[in-house]
């Protein structure tokens, strides 16, 4: 089980594995310290073509935990069970997919596989009835400790969506806890973990949750930062916006995460939900010139994609495969105050997220120091790599480089961190970002190559990019602040005369403090 303490120091364990040049390892996952929650739909087994998603598709080197999607609850004996017994279990020649998906741990033994329960389509009232009877709490608890057993799965997620919405009731807040203790306490001695994907939108968190509370007895929280926008709005906007379109906006990632940690929730526990989708719009006026979030009416519907086939829905597989179209008539575009991609057909608009926007994201969780990134899910992810690879996605990476790299404060700062020296062989082949070159700080960004799961491979790339990043804006930050001290009690009356030091001391801080931030 991670706790905090346990988290603190395994990150300072996989801090140095970011140092000594470790990225992804292909059987031993990503070494950068941080959780990649990865959710695998079990359905995608089902779509046509290119978008049929098997498990023998699955490259579970990419992440730390695998999550199956989903089973339910029965409820009338208020029972964890499967919800497609020819896909998950082996009886009567079925796919085994329970099996298959926890034997992976054997050739990747970093991995945790877990089940999930719940999910949009098992509704929310079932699970309020069984959570406000502890009788029936205890019959469930009891049904998943069995379940887990049987199937060897480490732990269960829980997906109920949502509790006080959609037929759920208000009780269900105070219920919902006492679900969560009574299953982590039955846990512990097992050591199974036990998570829960939670809504991010504000409306959804303040009827359903009492979130010091779920970060007390919860090993992660998964948000699901995403569908903040879709066709129910009537408006064209972002699925999930980095920030929002006003102070005032509260359908955001920033303030969703800004939202949970005022609220309690220990940021080591927090997992960013990060969409491999894209939301479908169709314009209703055609003839519109500019496409502007939150405002450009759009109709009722969107349209579907060719695999995932959902109205208003397509996976990241089939945005992807649409760009690398030659014959494609879609236009790229870039909304800045969301930090989103979106396409434009005439009238029908595309807003998703692309690496670009991925990274800026993953950057933005570690900077809150959060515990990790979530996908949902792997299975719409350019996972054949039938696309070609985007051209810049880190170059906000590289604009944050070029501004930092010559900045007076970097003398002390290189001289403080030990960073590889990249002009030496044995560090040729290491993977780590920020090195030096000739005594300078240097950014030696991942190559980009036509390759399957680009969006996984982009987070773990931007995982290490944004630790290291912040390790040393951290520590410019510190300089600074240590010689604005400096500075001060070198001002006070009889402090004497100002050595040859103390005047580089003094000239670094004016530098510092006259630049604009």
């Amino acid at each position: 089980m991670f706790g905090s303490r346990s988290v603190f120091f395994f990150s300072l364990f996989a801090m140095a594995a970011i140092l000594d040049g470790q990225t992804l390892d292909d059987l031993s996952g990503p070494t950068h310290g941080k959780v990649i929650v990865c959710y695998v739909a079990t359905w995608a087994a089902y779509r046509p073509e290119l978008g049929k998603f098997e498990l023998d598709n699955l490259d579970p080197g990419l992440c730390t935990h695998l999550v199956y999607s989903f089973a339910g609850l029965d409820e009338h004996a208020n029972i964890i069970k499967s919800l497609d017994p020819w896909q998950d279990l082996e009886k009567d020649y079925g796919k085994n997919g329970f099996k298959r998906l926890v034997a992976l741990k054997q050739r990747y033994p970093h991995l945790k596989v877990t089940i999930a329960i719940g999910g949009w389509n098992e509704g929310s009232l079932k699970y309020s009835l069984m959570a406000e009877d502890p009788e029936k709490r205890s019959k469930f608890v009891k049904s998943v400790m069995l379940f887990l057993d049987m199937f060897k799965f480490d732990g269960l997620d829980l997906d109920w969506e949502y509790p006080a919405r959609r037929d759920g009731r208000p009780i269900d807040k105070v219920n919902y806890v006492s679900l969560v203790k009574e299953l982590k306490e039955a846990f512990e001695p097992k050591g199974y973990i036990l998570t829960a994907a939670l809504g991010a939108g504000k409306e959804t968190m303040d009827a359903a949750y009492e979130l010091s509370k779920l970060s007390r007895y919860l090993d992660f929280i998964h948000m699901m930062c995403y569908d903040y926008h879709g066709t129910w709005d009537g408006v064209v906007g972002a699925n999930a916006p980095l920030t929002g379109l006003s102070e005032e906006d509260v359908l955001s990632i920033e303030y969703t995460i800004k939202y949970m940690l005022s609220h309690g929730v220990s940021p080591y526990k927090m997992v960013l939900g990060l969409p491999m989708y894209g939301r479908s719009f169709v314009l209703t006026d055609p003839s519109t010139k500019d496409i502007i979030f939150g405002k450009t009416p759009a109709q009722s519907q969107g349209f579907k994609g060719p695999y995932t086939r959902e109205a208003g829905f397509l996976g990241y597989n089939e945005i992807c495969m649409e760009m690398s179209n030659s014959s494609s008539k879609w236009t790229q575009h870039w909304d800045a105050g969301s930090q989103t991609p979106y396409l434009r057909d005439g009238s029908r608009v595309i807003s998703y997220d692309n690496a670009r926007s991925i990274a800026i994201k993953v950057k933005m969780a570690m900077d809150y120091e959060l515990g990790g990134l979530m996908v949902w899910s792997i299975d719409t992810d350019d996972f054949l790599g039938r696309c070609q690879p985007e051209s810049d996605p880190y170059v906000d990476f590289t604009e944050r480089f070029q501004r930092i790299h010559k900045d007076p404060v970097m003398t002390v700062v290189l001289e403080r961190l030990n960073l590889p020296d990249g002009t030496r062989r044995e560090y040729l082949n290491r993977r780590s970002a920020y090195v030096l070159d000739n005594g300078v700080l240097n950014l030696r960004l991942p190559e980009r190559q036509k390759t399957n799961y680009a969006l996984m491979r982009t987070i773990n790339e931007a995982t290490s990019l944004a630790i290291e990043e912040k390790m040393i804006l951290d520590e410019m930050h510190k300089v600074e602040k240590e010689n604005e001290i400096d500075v001060t009690e070198r001002a006070k009356p009889g402090a004497g005369v100002v050595t040859s030091a103390s005047a580089l001391t003094v000239v670094l801080s004016c530098v510092v403090l006259a630049r604009n931030w």
